[in-house]
């Protein structure tokens, strides 16, 4: 089948070049505002041809939507506009405001809401990586407003993928997407900047730096591009998380200030309970 992915960043990308070493692209076609993108996306093979967003609906069977969340709530009505019998889904780590915007548009049949919960710190189409998905997990939400037959066509593509799949509302996936993946780039750049702030010296950082501090603050790298709006779309989940955060936090300093070595020694232990639900 022809496929159209608008937005050929990290993710766009990589579902490009996963769809096309499935077999399931005959033709893939970029859009993109940024050239750079599509002229690298071209050299690099993750799509054979670029058109303007009419034209690649036009001849596609399957529209991709990989833009940054806020792009994508203004394009995804334009997108169903367009639209006769194709397919559509996204991308975005947000679907609440994206479901808001076309929930009473007359294609929102053809529309499948999804979140891969995969990604890496880097972006644009050299971050695109070959079989980023094979055994990851993808959100499907609010399925039921999906036409019966668009959507197990999506999901007959995910599985195809590797992917496994898991069905929600909006509402529950951005709860629960605040909780397991938003805080975290949130503590990875708050991370970042304190230690930014207090060690001055960018040689000590790069020397003294090992696996634990690298791997915490790898997010830190992240666009802001896409995350600014994430955090704009789903403000109140991300404050609820952030406020037991920082309650957490205060409960180490307070153990520390008051030398309460023994209730430090429990909260450590209870958080290693974590591994018995990711060993």
């Amino acid at each position: 089948m022809v496929v159209t992915v608008i937005g050929m960043g990290l993710i766009g990308g990589s579902l490009a070049l996963s769809l096309r070493e499935h077999g399931l692209s005959s033709k893939t076609i970029v859009v993109d505002q940024n050239d750079v993108h599509v002229e690298r996306a071209l050299a690099l093979g993750l799509a054979d041809e670029t058109r303007g967003l009419l034209d690649a609906i036009n001849v596609s069977e399957l529209i991709i939507l990989a833009v940054p969340v806020d792009i994508a709530v203004k394009l995804c009505p334009q997108i169903l506009d367009l639209v006769t019998d194709q397919m559509v889904f996204d991308v975005g780590s947000t679907k609440s405001s994206i479901l808001q915007a076309i929930h009473n548009h007359p294609n929102r049949g053809r529309f499948v809401a999804s979140h891969p919960m995969w990604g890496t710190e880097f972006s644009g189409p050299d971050a695109a990586i070959s079989g980023a998905f094979v055994g990851k997990a993808v959100v499907i939400t609010d399925p039921e407003h999906s036409d019966k037959i668009v959507l197990e066509k999506i999901e007959s593509i995910f599985s195809i993928l590797g992917l496994h799949i898991l069905k929600m509302s909006s509402a529950d996936h951005d709860l629960h997407a605040a909780y397991v993946s938003h805080i975290s780039h949130i503590t990875s750049f708050a991370l970042a900047n304190t230690v930014l702030e207090k060690e001055r010296e960018e040689d000590t950082i790069f020397q003294l730096a090992s696996g634990g501090f690298e791997s915490t603050v790898r997010l830190a790298k992240s666009n802001p591009a896409m995350w600014v709006p994430i955090f704009m779309q789903n403000k109140e989940n991300v404050l609820d998380v952030l406020n037991e955060h920082i309650s957490q936090l205060r409960k180490f300093k307070s153990c520390l200030e008051k030398e309460n070595y023994e209730y430090l020694y429990e909260l450590i232990e209870n958080a290693n309970r974590i591994g018995k639900i990711l060993p």
